[in-house]
């Protein structure tokens, strides 16, 4: 499944790049979900970084498509982004929000299948695992090798990963549950500990990026074995 936002104010455009999109798919066996936007500013306020591709008009009313894209790249630093525009030199600010690509209008399907099939490439060689999740005036999408550890205050979740410090609602027990299946240790009550980034361990705590994360006695033995079974030797 590739999921495609369609940002276009113009009917017509829109009911094309829907019409070239159901031509792609048939032609190249592939399974695409479309969603449909008028304005940029419609789209930002609705976005969850649910998608794969957005197909982005840069001239529109309310926001244009250039200040969408940077307010969607705050939120979300892989979906990848084609600008539709009449006028080249638009486009070649994308690069500042790494766009991919962009299509001028007229539109023709060669040169847009050419793109798009370029996109769903790039798309598809990402050998990465994403997470999304609510943070404080919205949310953040992590490639969940880039996440160290998080940490439970309150009710509140730090996220200590490469892109910074972020804070999330939600409970450990649920992201735990999430993260089962990549190499997530909760050591001790308060830290769920990313083991691709575990440096070395001291007597009573686990040392992530040059922190000392502290390993309940209880659990320290489990931890150990997982941290072994992840750097596949003995660790004595």
């Amino acid at each position: 499944m590739i999921r495609i936002a369609i940002v276009e104010d113009e009917m017509k455009y829109q009911e094309q790049l829907i019409e070239f999109l159901r031509r792609f798919e048939r032609e190249k066996g592939e399974n695409i979900e479309i969603e449909t936007y008028s304005d940029g500013d419609e789209f930002v306020e609705n976005y969850r970084a649910q998608f794969d591709i957005i197909l982005m008009d840069v001239q529109m009313r309310f926001m244009d498509g250039m200040s969408a894209a940077e307010e969607i790249r705050k939120m979300d630093s892989e979906v990848v982004i084609i600008f539709i525009t009449n006028l080249a030199q638009y486009a070649i600010k994308g690069y500042a929000v790494d766009a991919l690509d962009y299509v001028l209008k007229p539109i023709s399907y060669f040169q847009f299948s050419e793109r798009l099939h370029r996109a769903v490439d790039r798309m598809k060689k990402r050998d990465v695992q994403f997470i999304t999740i609510k943070i404080k005036g919205g949310v953040q999408r992590f490639n969940i090798a880039d996440i160290y550890f998080v940490e439970s205050q309150g009710h509140n979740l730090i996220f200590s990963s490469k892109q910074g410090e972020f804070i999330a609602s939600g409970t450990m027990k649920e992201l735990e549950n999430q993260l089962s299946s990549f190499h997530f240790f909760r050591g001790h009550k308060g830290y769920l500990i990313n083991l691709e980034h575990v440096e070395g361990m001291n007597d009573s705590c686990a040392i992530v990026r040059g922190k000392e994360l502290l390993v309940s006695r209880n659990k320290r033995k489990a931890f150990m074995e997982a941290l072994s079974n992840y750097w596949g030797e003995v660790i004595k």
